[in-house]
């Protein structure tokens, strides 16, 4: 009886993850680049339950009741690298990556520290020194990882291959690079991931669409439907640690007194 209690709580709390991981997810449907994540279950490992030093067996014996199975464990996150909806914005410093490829941006954090990060998210302006850079002011890189500096009084154009032309003239190339295994790389926030150790890049087979932005590949109604199987699910184990609640009180205030 008191296994079911544990059993049911591991339930509870594995679908309490489920549910953080699909509220994130919710939170950024509308989030530019952004890359949905799932979250696995697995098993505890089987307890084979034995009655040791039990005087209704005898002291110097060991008995065998069976298998005991202690119940669900959170499992792994993983990150949905499927590529999302495009939507047009006639900007020439939104872009969008038709395929593989991450965009190269110098982030600056609270303590000045600078470093890579990588991102899916493409929308970009001109600050007013004439360099590109996000939302959050971090700089694009281009292909010698450098900061790219262009002329604010001049019309720009940008080709499939991140060319950047002011006058007919090539100016910069926006750098694009993927990795040979998503798996080394480390979601930070504010759409940015970073490659840790054993991180590898390749060159990216994937393509820049000037005049649009990659949605994120969250679907709202695929996630409503997983909302309310999870809420059931959850329901369903508090319920079960109700009934053996009741069930144990029975036993203790009740049939104690017979």
């Amino acid at each position: 009886m008191i296994k079911g209690l544990y059993t049911a709580y591991t339930g509870m709390i594995n679908e309490q993850h489920r549910m953080d991981v699909l509220s994130n997810n919710m939170a950024n449907v509308t989030t530019v680049g952004f890359k949905k994540e799932g979250s696995t279950s697995q098993t505890f490992d089987d307890v084979l339950a034995v009655k040791i030093k039990d005087s209704t067996v005898g002291y110097n014996l060991v008995t065998r009741e069976g298998v005991m199975h202690p119940g669900v464990k959170i499992g792994e996150n993983y990150v949905d690298w499927s590529e999302g909806s495009f939507r047009i914005t006639d900007n020439t410093y939104d872009l969008a990556i038709g395929g593989e490829g991450f965009f190269a941006i110098e982030y600056t954090n609270k303590l000045g520290e600078t470093s890579t990060m990588y991102t899916r998210n493409g929308q970009f302006t001109l600050n007013e020194a004439g360099y590109l850079v996000n939302c959050d002011g971090d700089y694009v890189l281009d292909t010698n990882s450098q900061r790219i500096h262009l002329d604010t009084t001049k019309d720009s154009t940008i080709d499939r291959l991140g060319n950047i032309f002011q006058n007919n003239q090539q100016v910069a190339t926006i750098q694009l690079t993927d990795f040979e295994n998503y798996d080394y790389l480390q979601r930070l926030g504010e759409n940015y991931y970073y490659p840790i150790e054993g991180a590898e890049t390749t060159p990216a087979a994937g393509k820049i669409y000037s005049g649009y932005l990659e949605m994120a590949n969250v679907k709202v109604v695929q996630e409503m439907v997983n909302l309310i199987s999870i809420s059931r699910q959850y329901e369903s184990n508090q319920k079960i640690i109700q009934t053996l609640d009741n069930t144990m009180d029975v036993a203790v205030n009740q049939l104690g007194k017979v």
